[in-house]
């Protein structure tokens, strides 16, 4: 039971719904539940972290913002951009928060490879960036010894609204893309890439 995945493919959610449906599911599930990935795209918002700090939205950019409950700062969700919330059972699986972090790293780091490209992390600064700019980004929360929130990853989406921010709190931190690298980037195949590898670093390993 502990090393069951169930994905869920929910298409384009709000966030706020999603957001609540994830702590729900936190808070009432039991020893026996199995975990979960969910995959899906956010139209478009900010999302602030528990630390973030409301001077890093520098300007009004039409784009509603959400005070969420994950850790980190600020940063942008859109169409075009796959994210994959991880709702785990960390103590059953006899992980610690810093080492999920590290294999979902190295899960998007795999993913880059896979299509030709070098992901890198940076020191103090979850995530993975490419080159120095920023192609996915890191929050989560655990409750219970159970996690929730997780990934998301600049596929083809309209990245401009980025400029309006200081992305997870480092100003001028530069973004990029899957198809501003001229790999393959449509969300729904690198979506189903990136559950593989998600599968291969999180699914394979339990306690």
């Amino acid at each position: 039971m502990s090393g069951t995945l169930v994905v869920r493919r929910l298409g384009r959610t709000d966030y706020q719904p999603t957001w609540r449906a994830m702590q729900e599911f936190t808070a009432t599930r039991d020893g026996q539940t199995p975990d979960e990935i969910w995959l899906l795209e956010h139209p478009p918002v900010f999302t602030q972290g528990l630390a973030g700090r409301p001077e890093h939205l520098l300007r009004d950019a039409g784009v509603p913002l959400v005070r969420t409950d994950r850790g980190g700062q600020i940063t942008y969700h859109g169409p075009g951009q796959v994210i994959a919330y991880l709702l785990l059972d960390l103590a059953r699986r006899g992980l610690k928060v810093r080492e999920l972090v590290a294999r979902i790293e190295q899960a998007t780091i795999d993913l880059l490879a896979s299509l030709g490209s070098e992901g890198q992390r940076l020191a103090g600064a979850p995530g993975v960036y490419v080159g120095g700019a920023k192609i996915a980004s890191l929050g989560l929360r655990v409750k219970g010894g159970c996690s929730y929130h997780g990934l998301s990853l600049n596929a083809d989406m309209d990245l401009s609204p980025f400029a309006a921010i200081n992305p997870c709190g480092y100003p001028g931190l530069r973004v990029t893309q899957l198809r501003d690298l001229g790999l393959r980037s449509d969300p729904a195949e690198v979506g189903e890439l990136l559950l593989q590898q998600l599968q291969n670093h999180i699914g394979s390993h339990h306690g």
